[in-house]
């Protein structure tokens, strides 16, 4: 698992899997254009959705959640795992509101 600095993310997240692991509340409060919305409370029962063949790009509020989901999806066999560093909150890039 990958802790990215913002130009780090930015530079590969549209060639891969971009996933919001927050509350489907905050993720509508505002998210990363393109970004997927799987909650970590379900990412238990829902990471057959996220291929195995491309890369991940998790990011959370902060940085915990994103790091809790990489890891369970490490031991499940996932590699190519990445997390923003400093999260949403410091996201500057394209933000899309429901």
């Amino acid at each position: 698992m990958k802790h990215l600095t913002e130009e780090e993310f930015r530079a590969g997240y549209r060639k891969a899997q971009l996933i919001d692991v927050r509350e489907p509340k905050e993720y509508e409060g505002g998210h990363i254009l393109g970004a997927r919305n799987i909650p970590l409370s379900q990412l238990r029962q829902r990471h057959k959705e996220i291929r195995q063949d491309q890369p991940i790009y998790f990011y959370c509020q902060n940085t915990v959640r994103s790091g809790r989901a990489a890891q369970m999806l490490k031991r499940k066999g996932y590699n190519d795992i990445n997390c923003l560093k400093g999260g949403f909150k410091g996201w500057t890039g394209k933000v899309k509101k429901k």
